[in-house]
């Protein structure tokens, strides 16, 4: 028996944009606030790029700025079979369709954000969340 390996999909720039935070320097004041301090190229790689290591203590401020769990975060996938390299999508998903971005993800007006399920905790939105699982 195979066992098959695993891989993953990073989130972190979904769950930004749903919280209205489209900048890398939105994100950067408040890991701070939690004690992460994070360089400008730091946040920038950890928002853009799909993370190897990460540390607990980091994984836990971006759940709670975001107000989401690890599952909405961190996609859980099989790797694919095959060993082509194959060309991926910043964050380590496929490639979005070409219309496909954060157009629907933005919010519709200042200071709002799209509304399903929980509040956001961030000072600029205070909206619910959507579960970011396709």
């Amino acid at each position: 028996m195979v066992t098959p390996k695993l891989d993953y999909r990073w989130h972190l720039r979904e769950a930004m944009a749903t919280c209205g935070m489209f900048s890398t320097t939105d994100l950067r004041p408040l890991l701070a606030e939690r004690g992460i301090d994070l360089s400008p190229s730091q946040t920038y790689r950890l928002v853009v790029e799909r993370p190897e290591r990460l540390s607990l203590k980091t994984l836990e401020a971006l759940l709670d700025v975001l107000g989401c769990s690890m599952d909405e975060l961190v996609e859980p996938v099989a790797a694919a079979g095959s060993r082509r390299r194959h060309r991926a999508a910043p964050g380590g998903g496929p490639l979005p369709e070409k219309d496909a971005g954060l157009g629907g993800l933005r919010p519709s007006g200042p200071g709002s954000c799209p509304s399903r399920r929980r509040s956001c905790p961030t000072v600029s939105c205070r909206a619910p969340l959507p579960n970011l699982r396709p």
